[in-house]
């Protein structure tokens, strides 16, 4: 079963917007997980432009399914913030202070002393820790290197190519996932991951652990009401892999 992590920091960019607590964040989420969500995900910034330290060390008390907190460890507060947390997971994000969204998977070669240290220190703490990567096999082999307990594949290229070829889109990304497996790694995904692309996905990739999904699930939210978006991603989320015959990646067509 692949479970589908809601993330909320949309929900705190909104109540940010005008001060005050409309909407509530720890609501919102523990409206979640009634609702179907099988975990949170929230990314916390140093600028606290969404998600605020504050609501992440409040959630963990109020959460009932898997709390997964995403972010860049070469922050020490985010460090501090993780191991006073303890969440379920953390997921290590190289995004820089300005960025707008995350936008590139780490380098897993070139950073890899710095990752083996802070997942070491992770790990420590009793938590599960995944590496947010490209979907490029030497990453993989680079995430596996470190000790990390999964990869979480960045899936912004397999959304904007989806529309224009969906079989050349999801080909590296089903490379990288089976060799993730081979390696001992678990598998989740996530960026621009919607109610068009997400079935494909998890079709293609059954053995995969988890989805991280927030802009486009609250945006649809705003059409189809929370409760049933979430029932929405659920469904897409149930549906049989496209090749069950087969575990061998070289078995995917290409064309």
């Amino acid at each position: 079963m692949t479970r589908l992590s809601v993330n909320i920091n949309k929900v705190a960019t909104l109540r940010n917007a005008r001060g005050g607590n409309n909407p509530d964040v720890l609501k919102v989420a523990q409206d979640c997980e009634r609702f179907g969500a099988q975990g949170i995900t929230v990314h916390p910034r140093p600028d606290e432009r969404h998600i605020r330290y504050s609501d992440v060390r409040a959630l963990k008390s109020l959460l009932t399914t898997e709390f997964n907190i995403e972010g860049n460890p070469e922050h020490l507060p985010f460090v501090e913030l993780v191991t006073q947390v303890k969440p379920h997971q953390v997921t290590l994000v190289p995004d820089g202070r300005h960025v707008i969204t995350s936008n590139a998977g780490w380098d897993t070669i070139a950073n890899q002393s710095f990752l083996t240290e802070i997942v070491t220190e992770f790990k420590k703490n009793g938590i599960r820790v995944s590496i947010f990567v490209n979907p490029i096999e030497e990453m993989i082999e680079g995430a596996a290197k470190t000790g990390a307990d999964r990869i979480e594949l960045y899936t912004e290229p397999y959304a904007r190519q989806f529309l224009h070829n969906r079989q050349q889109a999801i080909a590296p990304y089903v490379r990288c996932a089976h060799l993730a497996k081979e390696l001992g790694l678990g598998v989740n995904a996530g960026h621009d991951l919607d109610l068009n692309n997400l079935a494909f996905l998890k079709q293609s990739i059954p053995f995969l652990e988890e989805v991280s999904i927030g802009h486009a699930l609250i945006c649809d939210a705003l059409y189809y009401g929370l409760e049933n978006t979430i029932r929405l991603y659920r469904r897409q989320l149930e549906t049989q892999p496209l090749y069950a015959h087969t575990n061998c990646p070289h078995d995917f067509p290409t064309r």
